[in-house]
């Protein structure tokens, strides 16, 4: 790679530019969400014995984000592929998340889930998409898919703002979670890591 700029300070004005971009497309995405889409997604995790979350990728990260945030309220959750995620089961819920909707991958795991009598919850852009018409429950966040090289619905490379938003609509479900359930933030803090 080669880069060059005329003077140091033009990286970062350049890079708060896009910054300030990122924020504007994230806001107006959220003028574009329906947000009472959350409402039967809460409901199934409030009835799931067991949360089992899943998706690829960047998507994946966010998905480890919301995890982690969940277990903080006390809640039994797991991720999708790690070595110690049980078998799911009736009674549990999956929360899947792909972009496009069509991850070979997600969408296995989402057809075993319900071959084994758990509920799923889809977050994807398409509403047509394969895992949203599994899904017993389908959020949709009407960003870019990663293929979308255009830029019809964003300036930014691939899937970048559907990923974003996840993590972001997974922070606000959180903290509605969160005030729902009425535990102080010292209670949730003793759930915290302790052997980092």
């Amino acid at each position: 790679m080669n880069i060059e700029l005329e003077s140091p300070n033009d990286l970062g004005v350049h890079i708060r530019n896009n910054y300030e971009q990122i924020i504007r497309e994230n806001s107006k995405l959220a003028d574009q969400i329906n947000f009472d889409e959350f409402t039967p997604l809460v409901g199934e995790i409030s009835k799931a014995k067991a949360i089992f979350l899943v998706a690829a990728g960047r998507s994946g990260y966010a998905m480890r984000s919301i995890a982690m945030r969940l277990m903080h309220l006390g809640l039994a959750v797991h991720v999708v592929g790690d070595t110690t995620t049980p078998a799911i089961q009736s009674g549990d819920l999956l929360w899947a998340a792909s972009g496009s909707g069509t991850t070979e991958s997600i969408v296995r795991t989402a057809e075993k889930a319900k071959a084994a009598g758990a509920r799923v919850v889809a977050i994807t852009t398409n509403n047509a998409s394969k895992l949203a018409q599994l899904a017993h429950v389908h959020v949709q966040l009407p960003a870019a898919e990663k293929q979308d090289h255009q830029g019809n619905r964003s300036h930014q490379y691939a899937g970048s703002l559907f990923e974003q938003a996840l993590l972001l609509c997974g922070d606000a479900l959180f903290m509605g979670l969160w005030k729902l359930e009425g535990s102080a933030a010292e209670t949730l803090w003793k759930r915290h890591a302790n052997l980092e």
